[in-house]
C-alpha cells in the first residue's frame, strides 16, 4: 500500500489545512502551528501552502478576527481581552484593534449585561462590592469608564 503523505505532501497538507478551515476559521499562525504538528517533517513546505490558500481567499486574517470578535461578543468579553487574544493567534496589534472596533458592539451595554447576568441585578451598596464587581468586569476586558458607566445607575 502507498502511503499518500509520500505521493505528494503539498496537496495532502492544502486538503488537510481546507479540512481545518471548513470547520472553523483560522488565524495563518494557528494553521502553522497545527499542520506543523500534523506534519513535523514537511514545514518547510507550510509557508507555500498558506501562501496559496490566502491568495485563493481560504485563509484570511480578516475574515478570522471578524468571526473571533463576534464570538468573544456572544461571551461577554471586553474589547481589551479580545484584542490580546487576537494577538496571541498571531493578528498584528492593528489589526486586532480593528476587527474590535469594527464589530460595532456597544461595550458599555455588553458591560452593563454582563455584570446583571452575574449579579442578577442585585444593587451595589458598599465599596467591597462594586471593586469585585469591577475587578471583575477588568477581567473580562472592559475598560474604567465602561466599567465605571455599570455604576452610574446604583
Amino acid at each position: 500500500m502507498i502511503d499518500p503523505d509520500a505521493q505528494d505532501p503539498l496537496s495532502t497538507i492544502r486538503l488537510r489545512a481546507m479540512g481545518l478551515l471548513a470547520r472553523r476559521e483560522h488565524s495563518h499562525l494557528e494553521l502553522h502551528r497545527k499542520l506543523a504538528d500534523r506534519f513535523p517533517e514537511h514545514v518547510d513546505l507550510l509557508n507555500q501552502v498558506l501562501c496559496g490558500l490566502q491568495q485563493d481567499n481560504l485563509q484570511s486574517d480578516e475574515r478570522f478576527a471578524e468571526a473571533f470578535v463576534s464570538s468573544r461578543v456572544r461571551k461577554g468579553q471586553g474589547p481589551h481581552r479580545i484584542s490580546m487574544e487576537l494577538q496571541q493567534r498571531g493578528l498584528d496589534k492593528p489589526l486586532a484593534e480593528r476587527a474590535v472596533a469594527d464589530s460595532g458592539a456597544d461595550w458599555t451595554l455588553l458591560a452593563g449585561e454582563v455584570m446583571a447576568k452575574k449579579y442578577g441585578g442585585k444593587p451595589c451598596n458598599d465599596f467591597s462590592e462594586r471593586a469585585k464587581r469591577s475587578k471583575f468586569l477588568q477581567y473580562r476586558g472592559f475598560n474604567t469608564d465602561q466599567i465605571s458607566a455599570c455604576f452610574n445607575d446604583d
